[in-house]
């Protein structure tokens, strides 16, 4: 990865792919996300957060 701004676009973009495709209003109410770790949320996922200060989820 280039530079944080370049992993905070590839995440984010990610992450609103579901959104996008209509099937739900926010990233991290989609269940196979990772998104919903980076929410605090419970996910189907194992995932190693990476430390993204620039974006939080509310």
């Amino acid at each position: 990865m280039h530079s944080n701004k370049f992993i905070e676009q590839k995440l984010t973009y990610i992450h609103d792919n579901p959104v996008r495709a209509g099937l739900v209003e926010k990233p991290e109410y989609y269940l196979y996300s990772s998104a919903r770790n980076y929410a605090g949320l419970t996910s189907m996922l194992d995932v190693v957060l990476l430390s993204v200060p620039w974006k939080t989820y509310d």
